[in-house]
């Protein structure tokens, strides 16, 4: 589990206009029109094709816990593009995304100031540019890390320094121990 990527992922389908199928079968019959055939669903499920068949004609409905999974991930991850897609654009333009974590924090700073790490709860609205840069890195493949460090960088940017307004002096900010994230668009 990808804590940033499943993040960001979930913010994007909370703008979908319908809900993606939730039944095997309704899931099934998503897959196999999307990938135009029940052998292409068949290889990336890693199951028989007749059994993709027969999920497609009800006569299996209720699926293994972990074919369960793997069937609601790729439905999900197919559904409503062209909505993803402009909530993205949304995001990445004009609206910026929201931030809501509770994690420990700490910088790196001059001497002479307390720069102890600490568990904080925060909530902040992060301009468009780094809602660009997240959702940018995520789409070329970016590892958890890259997708940490780059929420660090903004957080730094806009509620450390707000915007160079003060704490000109910061170097580094460290975002560890995450106890809950969360991304809104």
């Amino acid at each position: 589990m990808t804590l940033f990527g499943d993040g960001l992922d979930q913010a994007v389908q909370r703008a979908f206009t319908r809900p993606a199928p939730k039944s095997a079968p309704a899931q099934m019959r998503y897959l196999v029109k999307q990938l135009k055939g029940t052998k292409a669903v068949a290889q990336m499920l890693r199951i028989s094709q007749r059994t993709v068949e027969r999920y497609v004609k009800d006569q299996i409905k209720k699926p293994r816990p972990d074919l369960a999974a793997r069937l609601e991930r790729e439905v999900k991850a197919r559904w409503q593009p062209q909505i993803r897609a402009r909530a993205k654009e949304r995001a990445a333009t004009t609206g910026g995304i929201v931030i809501d974590t509770r994690a420990r924090l700490g910088y790196t700073a001059p001497i002479g100031s307390t720069d102890q790490d600490r568990i904080r709860h925060l909530t902040v609205a992060l301009p468009p540019q780094y809602a660009a840069r997240l959702f940018e890195a995520q789409e070329q493949g970016a590892t958890e890390q890259r997708l940490q460090e780059l929420a660090a960088e903004a957080l730094k940017e806009v509620y450390f320094q707000d915007g160079g307004r003060r704490a000109g002096q910061l170097e580094e900010v460290r975002f560890t121990d995450i106890e809950h994230l969360e991304f809104d668009l």
